[in-house]
């Protein structure tokens, strides 16, 4: 957990909220048993099992995560899907190829894109004030929406406290939040520090950011980010909930959380409105892929605001190496170079992954928020695809 951050929080992150309390450090630290049979290989080499098969068997077999699916697009631009483990413990059905999975702070990419395609049409000014588009809105202990800039809210350098409550969460799964509650639940702590002078994970940056945009636009912000990424490139299998939306569409694995018995919880039904546009959007290994490759090849926004994008600052809570720049993370790969990405983690999925400059991605998902050795496989596991 970052400094100052409230005891009772999480991050919609992967690897920024690893230190978390109550219920989900029971859910994530309990020791797991294997749950059902490991898939086949997908591929053999001299007799030895494909690396990202292996890598997921190990997660479902060392580290207890029920199922584990990845999608890869290799050197050679095709793209092949790998599972491990059980789609459901209850029924021991398999792990649906490419299934549909919830992505939790993936999403910020998805919103941060739909900022800055705003930025290039000029209704959007990047060190502009937030006071500019929502007056008066941000006003608390330290905290002055005159003082903090769109790129501030972008690239988690604006001191916004967390407005994420964990206990509420996972004991109530099936509330519907509005953002403006949201927001109150920030805005009643004390600013963490002075605009730009630090960088600390938060996901209220981007409730502000979702709250300009439907300002700006005049539109619901599901519907700018349905239109102008998920349309735009045609991403089949991903979607922004509705209001009242808790299940999931297509075929998916039941996503669960363990709780401090060691018995699995199925989270697969909620509520993602707390998440919104931190957090909420549910897609495919495949389309995820798709997403930070289009994103890298210019699909998506002019090469000024993409390189503005990619422009970064050191986030070292997110891993060796890591860097945050607006909605985006590169992180160095063992073989040179850098990987572009996010990952993202909610009651019952985790995913990790990205894209590299030569059109190389990966995308990996677990059906649990994982312990500190299964993430750690999880990053081994994007490491190895991207550079085999």
């Amino acid at each position: 957990m970052y400094e100052h951050a409230p005891h009772n929080r999480f991050r919609l992150s992967r690897r920024g909220g690893r230190h978390r309390t109550g219920a989900v450090v029971a859910a994530v630290a309990a020791v797991a048993t294997t749950i059902g049979a490991l898939a086949p290989t997908a591929a053999f080499a001299g007799g030895r099992p494909d690396s990202v098969q292996a890598s997921l068997n190990t997660l479902v077999k060392d580290d207890g995560v029920p199922a584990a699916l990845a999608s890869v697009k290799g050197r050679d631009g095709r793209t092949h899907s790998y599972t491990a483990g059980v789609g459901d413990v209850a029924t021991g059905a398999k792990v649906p190829v490419d299934g549909q999975i919830r992505i939790g702070s993936n999403t910020k990419t998805f919103t941060a894109v739909v900022v800055l395609q705003l930025v290039a049409e000029g209704k959007i000014g990047l060190d502009t004030s937030v006071d500019t588009y929502l007056p008066g809105l941000l006003r608390g202990d330290g905290i002055d929406g005159r003082n903090i800039t769109v790129r501030q809210l972008l690239q988690h350098t604006s001191g916004l406290p967390e407005y994420v409550n964990t206990d509420a969460i996972l004991t109530g799964p099936k509330r519907y939040y509005e953002p403006r509650d949201l927001l109150d639940a920030a805005l009643a702590q004390k600013a963490h520090f002075a605009p730009g002078t630090r960088w600390e994970y938060s996901n209220t940056n981007y409730l502000v950011a979702g709250l300009i945009i439907q300002k700006v636009t005049g539109r619901p912000l599901g519907e700018e980010i349905t239109q102008r990424v998920i349309d735009r490139i045609g991403l089949r299998h991903t979607s922004f909930p509705t209001p009242g939306d808790m299940g999931i569409r297509g075929v998916h694995p039941e996503g669960y959380v363990r709780d401090a018995g060691g018995s699995l919880r199925d989270y697969t039904e909620l509520d993602p409105s707390w998440g919104w546009a931190a957090g909420s959007v549910v897609s495919t290994n495949s389309d995820l892929i798709r997403f930070y490759a289009a994103l890298l090849g210019g699909r998506l926004l002019p090469a000024a605001q993409l390189a503005q994008m990619r422009t970064t600052v050191p986030a070292d809570e997110l891993g060796p190496g890591a860097r945050y720049g607006l909605g985006l993370v590169s992180r160095p790969l063992s073989c040179g170079g850098l990987y572009w990405g996010h990952g993202g983690a909610i009651p019952g999925y985790e995913t990790a992954g990205g894209a590299t400059e030569d059109g190389r991605a990966v995308s990996i998902a677990v059906t649990l928020f994982p312990n500190g050795a299964a993430e750690q496989h999880m990053d081994a596991a994007v490491d190895a695809a991207l550079c085999r």
